[in-house]
């Protein structure tokens, strides 16, 4: 079969992710589709996958991805008449310590606001489910019915047959040697069977991608690790299928294979590999065995099931699979190159999320968009730090150790650190500032941090740090390093123009204005939110989130119409911003011989020299209290913060700040804000400008006066000592009605707050609700404005 001349989407890559992807863009009528392998379908990793399938992830969204999956994988036989061997005997997670027993019902509440059905059960029903388990050191478990496992070669076999009935095509044994572009879009590929022109590549080619992508001008961070498994001759006692047993304090996952068992791991540091040593003909083929890295996660298998030791080991499999530096798959078009979508970097849960994954890039090329938000799987979340080798081969091998790991408030990865310093980085080590990495960025939580935390559910060791950093940017003047936003410069004879349809807000105000705009999508949910001042009358900046510069800019790029007279550019690294925020904030200005500051009303701007520094001012505040954000370039930026500090100022860090834009009801994207919800939903009408034609207009005026059926409110905590962290599931009278976004003590408020997506009734303001905390019903009550009095 000869390739043909042209294919709307050519998908690269044989795998799970890759078929799942060409049946889904077949039965959504993209029948010229073709799917192409280097050697044969399923060769890479998928072959050879434990193919574990868990229904609860971290987000609704990502849950109803492999929700569907398993929708799938069972009906797909009864329309293809190809088995997928798929088998639904759910899945037992155990807990051997109390953190563990609360990280699980967590989950368990999780699941419950998903519809997920998962319930916890005693040790001894446990032991029901599991009697060759060792369960002396068991203190609680959690059942999850609904999960299960597939076969991994019957699914892609499957799927590749559904596909091809409805027009696609495969050809094995084709390698691509090359993409080819034009002005930034995908016009083709070359391979090694000939050339095919293209509007659109889905390029799903597991731990090669990051080559493959490089290929398009592409940064794909994406890198294989050693993934091992132990697999047992039959055992006495073994009849038929059992459950998947989470074992996770012993980084082991179990069940039945073929009478024996199946002994999986995730070790708390695995093995990086090179994929050039892997090398290109790498097909239906495994790594070396290493017993001795295998060995301290044999030994907690033994503890757990003491028949091991008597068992005959039939192989210690090692296996290949891809990771990328934060544990999350990448699903979407690329920042750099129009048309070339991304379905990599599976993180071990392809089969798993494959089925839900592949539809949701299909959908993706087809409409321009994922069916629902999946910003925790946007190639465009990655800065280009992370995409070199040491950063990835440095950071990847802790990814597979945190698969199993409990995530605390407050975890930080350890690997791939300082990628990225901001212009104060020495005065913050003065400070002993204990850091979190942001995009790259290294940014203080929070300071005078003597020892690393001891991380817990409980009252966090950086409390009383935290509270004291508030209080005196509540009672004094407190500074907050906001030098990693993202800074875009928009400059041209259009640039008013340009705004006004990609923001909705009324970019038209004159020099010296602040304006806070969303930018919105086609169905009218949020792209960005982000601060414009206008600098002159063809001249702009754009302040937008530490880790939105990519995707903004993307989006920005992407909308400019053909010949359109505007320039693009970032400018975060040639600029630092410090926030000067406090009712003392004033004097300071003064002291410095920068009075003219206080003459500058909210959101307004202006030049002025601060203790001679040149700096551009904003009049606001994202934490509640009087102040301005201050820009000056970077080499000012110690000057600028030792003339500030002599002044009076103290430095506040990244906790205290979310604390108090919690108070505020001051919303953040990823947390409260999403591509799924609008600005009527989030109370901020205000930032539509219904007089000019901005992108998503059409779709909010149908319900520019109806009441929404959700609403952003804010919730007081009756108990001081509640712990909310956010994603936890609201109760009015016994029902589920909304979510927490963000979570935080209020210091100013005295009490624990959260900011909720809840469900519209008659009267919100003051309703009594419970939250569920790991199991435990919290009391609060439903704030509409927010917690702490805004300034004025």
């Amino acid at each position: 079969m000869n390739l043909p001349n042209h294919a709307s989407v050519v998908v690269i890559g044989g795998g799970v992710m890759g078929c799942s992807t060409l049946y889904h863009l077949a039965k959504a009528g993209v029948s010229d589709a073709v799917l192409l392998e280097r050697n044969q379908l399923t060769s890479g990793t998928t072959w050879h996958s434990a193919a574990q399938v868990r229904a609860l992830r971290s987000s609704r969204n990502l849950t109803d991805l492999i929700r569907y999956s398993i929708s799938l994988y069972s009906s797909l036989e009864q329309e293809t008449g190809q088995s997928t061997g798929w088998i639904n005997k759910g899945s037992l997670s155990i807990a051997s310590n109390d953190d563990r027993l609360q990280f699980i019902r967590r989950q368990e509440a999780l699941a419950k606001m998903y519809g997920v059905s998962a319930s916890s059960v005693s040790v001894g029903e446990a032991r029901e489910r599991w009697p060759m388990m060792n369960s002396d050191d068991v203190i609680g478990a959690v059942w999850s019915p609904e999960d299960g496992r597939v076969g991994p070669s019957d699914l892609c076999a499957a799927l590749v047959k559904g596909a091809k009935s409805k027009g696609a095509r495969i050809f094995e044994q084709t390698g691509v040697t090359g993409i080819k572009t034009r002005d930034n879009r995908i016009i083709g590929v070359e391979t090694t069977q000939g050339e095919i022109d293209c509007d659109a590549i889905a390029l799903c080619s597991g731990l090669w991608s990051r080559k493959n992508a490089a290929m398009a001008g592409v940064e794909v961070p994406v890198w294989p690790c050693e993934h091992y498994y132990l697999l047992t001759n039959p055992i006495d006692g073994i009849n038929g299928n059992l459950p998947t047993l989470s074992d996770h304090d012993s980084h082991l996952y179990i069940r039945d294979d073929s009478g024996g068992l199946l002994v999986g791991c995730f070790e708390p540091m695995g093995k990086a590999i090179d994929p050039d040593r892997i090398g290109e003909d790498f097909a239906f083929q495994l790594l070396p065995e290493d017993w001795d890295h295998f060995e301290p996660m044999l030994e907690n298998a033994m503890h757990r099931l003491p028949c091991l030791a008597d068992a005959d080991v039939r192989m210690l499999l090692n296996g290949p699979e891809s990771f990328t530096p934060d544990g999350s798959f990448l699903l979407g078009e690329s920042a750099e190159t129009g048309g070339l979508f991304l379905g990599c970097g599976m993180n071990s849960v392809g089969v798993a999320t494959g089925g839900g994954a592949g539809m949701a890039l299909a959908h993706c090329i087809v409409h321009g968009h994922t069916p629902t938000d999946l910003h925790e799987a946007d190639p465009k979340r990655y800065p280009s730090c992370f995409n070199s080798v040491a950063a990835l081969t440095a950071r990847v091998p802790e990814i597979l150790g945190t698969h199993y790991a409990i995530h605390y408030p407050g975890t930080q990865l350890h690997s791939a650190r300082n990628l990225k310093l901001t212009p104060l980085h020495s005065r913050w080590l003065q400070h002993k500032a204990h850091f979190g990495q942001f995009f790259g960025w290294e940014r203080p939580l929070y300071f005078e941090c003597q020892q690393a935390p001891q991380l817990s559910f409980n009252k966090p060791d950086w409390f009383d740090q935290v509270g004291r950093e508030v209080a005196y940017a509540h009672q004094h003047a407190a500074i907050f390093d906001q030098s990693s936003f993202g800074k875009i410069g928009v400059r041209g004879a259009a640039a008013e123009t340009f705004l006004n349809r990609v923001c909705s807000n009324d970019m038209t105000r004159p020099t010296g204005r602040a304006i806070y705009t969303p930018m919105l999508n086609e169905r009218g949910g949020y792209e960005s939110d982000l601060t414009a001042v206008r600098l002159g009358d063809d001249e702009y900046r754009l302040y937008v989130g530490t880790s939105a510069i990519r995707r903004d800019l993307a989006w920005l790029r992407r909308h400019l119409l053909p010949g359109e007279q505007v320039d693009l550019s970032d400018q975060t690294e040639a600029f630092a911003i410090l926030a000067l925020m406090g009712p003392d904030a004033a004097a300071i200005a003064t002291r410095l011989g920068a009075d003219e500051l206080n003459q500058l009303g909210f959101f307004r701007c202006g030049e002025a020299q601060i203790a001679g520094i040149p700096v551009h001012a904003v009049r606001l505040s994202y934490v509640g209290e009087a102040g301005w954000e201050l820009c000056c370039k970077v080499n000012h930026a110690e000057s600028l913060y030792d003339a500030l500090i002599a002044a009076g100022a103290q430095p506040a860090g990244i906790f205290a700040q979310s604390s108090m834009r919690i108070e505020q009801r001051f919303l953040a994207f990823g947390h409260d804000l999403d591509t799924d919800l609008n600005p009527v939903q989030a109370g901020l009408g205000f930032t539509l400008d219904w007089s000019s034609e901005f992108i998503g207009k059409s779709a909010l005026l149908p319900i520019r006066h109806q009441t929404p059926a959700s609403l952003l409110v804010s919730i007081q905590f009756d108990d001081v000592d509640a712990q909310p962290l956010g994603n936890e599931p609201v109760y009015n009278q016994g029902k589920i009605v909304g979510k927490t976004t963000s979570a935080s003590f209020g210091y100013r408020v005295g009490k624990p707050i959260a900011i909720a997506l809840i469900e519209t009734q008659e009267t919100l303001d003051g309703l009594k609700v419970d939250v569920d905390i790991a199991g435990s019903q919290n009391a609060g009550t439903i704030h509409t404005a927010a917690t702490w009095n805004p300034i004025g």
